[in-house]
């Protein structure tokens, strides 16, 4: 575990680092890393964790396995010393779903009855913008395994940063409106910064006195967030403590007694163990993001593993309504066995087909695209384009138009993915540069928002539009 249950990584200056059983070069993250370790290499069948901000849910998820952070208060806190009293609870981590429905149920201590309902699971849409894992591996898989089942309705997706926005009238106080950023990642930085605050505030009410007395070693890492949170200075206490419950009553509103949230669990693979390369900001700016809708509000999560990408381990959560446990440990048991069946479907997929069209039908239909794109009318430019790119597949224009309009939707992940494919076709494509780093700011990886800005001066040494951006993000980074 990471010293005063405080780093994200799993490595421990004191006593080391447990191996990950997945991907062996690879950190467990933390800060339960031990425990997670255990029950991934089979030592046990389950054991129990801490979690504040992310320590169950983030070994869980890079450790391949099943990882609960009950809703806060569920759970006794008895005899624990916690790193935040409003945000810390004892999770659990669990291979076999049996094993972990019934060792939940135990923890929770309580005899009521979860009356069946029809279940209704919604796709926080805007949430994956900020992961890397293909929708095909992830949406796709637990779409086809709810179609499969009895008892659910049909699957609902949404932007729940425009839903969010509304109900939260304290987060004005925490958007910082100068920024070029989209709105939906305003509001999300915004609940990362009140719950990390509100770490910080409780753990140096706590813990200040001890520090300064015994004076503890600590690792690099450690020790730079204890000194934050001993330097940090909270003259609105009060605005934090009513953020958490503005987004708590809004979850709750939203999902009532019958919805489940899914999300990324992670946005990507952090690094190896032993690594002297520091987390980037920017990975750690996006997955405090994820993590703040159930950390802050202190709603129930269960990190459900799906297989693997390229090696690594893939994980969505599945959140519910504060005090909704019990039907979420239920749901997570019903839908495994569907989820594993779709899994599997999902890695033996073959290559999607190669279409071979007409250049003039193509052209006019990228015609049609941009007039639609004219004309304010995004989804409909986003079919004319790939449509065109259905028939030809090698106009690189095709794909940094279909960028531009999934740029308007706010479909940053699709835009960047966009981009890519324009630049492999055509090196000095200025707009799929310009449009690539539109896309990677708006999901916070500003060093490489920053090297595509760069890229486009290159190309165009007077080109105001990209001067002014990596001045913008120079600013930002520094």
């Amino acid at each position: 575990m990471d010293e005063l249950a405080f780093g994200i990584t799993g490595e421990n200056l004191h006593y080391g680092t447990p191996a990950n059983p997945q991907l062996s070069p690879q950190i467990p993250g933390g800060s339960s890393s031990g425990s997670a370790v255990a029950v991934a290499a089979g030592l046990v069948d389950f054991a129990l964790g801490s979690d504040t901000v992310g320590c169950v849910r983030i070994p869980a998820a890079f450790c391949g396995i099943l990882g609960y952070k009950p809703s806060h208060g569920a759970v006794s806190n008895i005899g624990v010393l916690t790193n935040s009293q409003s945000l810390s609870t004892v999770g659990l981590f669990a291979r076999d779903p049996s094993i972990f429905h019934r060792v939940g149920y135990l923890l929770l201590q309580t005899t009521q009855m979860v009356v069946k309902r029809e279940r209704r699971i919604v796709f926080a849409d805007d949430f994956f913008q900020y992961s890397r894992i293909p929708k095909q591996k992830s949406v796709h898989v637990v779409s086809k395994a709810i179609e499969a089942l009895s008892g659910y309705q049909p699957v609902k997706h949404m932007n729940v940063c425009q839903y969010m926005a509304p109900n939260l009238p304290i987060l004005k106080e925490f958007c910082d409106p100068s920024t070029k950023l989209h709105q939906g990642t305003l509001t999300l930085q915004a609940l990362s910064t009140i719950m990390l605050s509100l770490q910080r505030y409780e753990f140096k009410t706590i813990y200040e006195e001890w520090i300064n007395t015994v004076k503890p070693r600590m690792g690099l890492e450690i020790s730079a967030r204890v000194l934050s949170s001993l330097n940090s200075t909270c003259e609105n206490a009060k605005s934090l403590y009513k953020a958490r419950a503005e987004l708590r009553a809004a979850l709750n509103s939203l999902l009532k007694d019958d919805g489940i949230l899914v999300i990324p669990t992670i946005p990507d693979f952090l690094t190896k163990h032993g690594s002297k390369k520091k987390l980037s900001s920017e990975f750690e700016d996006r997955l405090f993001m994820l993590l703040s809708l159930a950390g802050l509000s202190g709603c129930c999560q269960v990190a459900v593993p799906l297989g693997k990408h390229e090696g690594y381990p893939i994980s969505l959560s599945f959140i519910a309504a504060h005090g909704a446990d019990k039907f979420l440990l239920d749901t997570v048991l019903d839908i495994h066995t569907s989820l594993q069946e779709q899994i599997s479907i999902a890695s033996n997929l073959p290559p999607l087909p190669d279409f071979n069209g007409d250049m003039d039908t193509s052209e006019l239909l990228k015609e049609k695209g941009n007039a639609a794109f004219k004309g304010k009318q995004w989804n409909k430019a986003v079919n004319f384009y790939t449509e065109a790119i259905k028939l030809n597949e090698s106009n690189a224009t095709y794909y940094c138009n279909r960028a531009a309009a999934y740029l308007e939707l706010g479909c940053y992940q699709q835009a960047e993915a966009d981009c890519n494919q324009a630049v492999l076709l055509d090196k000095k494509n200025v707009k799929a540069f310009l449009r690539r780093g539109t896309a990677r700011e708006m999901l916070v990886s500003y060093k490489e928002a920053a090297q595509d800005f760069r890229h486009a001066l290159v190309l165009e040494p007077q080109n105001k539009a990209a001067r002014d951006a990596e001045k913008r993000l120079r600013r930002l980074m520094s």
